[in-house]
């Protein structure tokens, strides 16, 4: 009896120590992490490719020209969070950039929500 409680604490632990050990690369639902490395580069694509998009329609022309932060959360989809200048052409502002994907969705998929200092609307589009 010892020795299988001693055996069932040691793969216990075994199992703990590699959790740990790739916590840095796990995402945890529900969870936001700090993006780095690849995952923000991607993120970044994100970002350029949906103001693009964003142009396209009846939005503004926006373009990043310097981003602070990137975060994500996996809630039903992915939703990314910038902080981010955006110049618009005229003036640049600071602004929280929100970047909700669900890709299996064929319509209405992404959303984006910019609040920028010193502005009392949110601009909120979906496609």
């Amino acid at each position: 009896m010892k020795g299988t409680k001693m055996f069932t604490l040691l793969g216990l632990m075994i199992v703990g120590s590699g959790a740990l050990g790739s916590a840095e690369q796990a995402t945890l639902l529900g969870g936001v992490t700090q993006l780095s490395g690849e995952r923000k580069e991607q993120a970044l694509t994100l970002l350029d490719t949906t103001l693009s998009q964003l142009a396209t329609g009846d939005g503004p022309t926006y373009k990043a020209v310097y981003v602070t932060s990137v975060s994500s959360q996996v809630v039903a989809g992915t939703l990314y969070t910038y902080q981010v200048e955006l110049d618009n052409g005229s003036d640049k502002k600071d602004c929280t950039v929100k970047i909700w994907t669900q890709p299996w969705l064929k319509e209405n998929g992404t959303n984006i929500k910019i609040k920028c200092e010193g502005d009392d609307n949110e601009l909120d589009r979906t496609w």
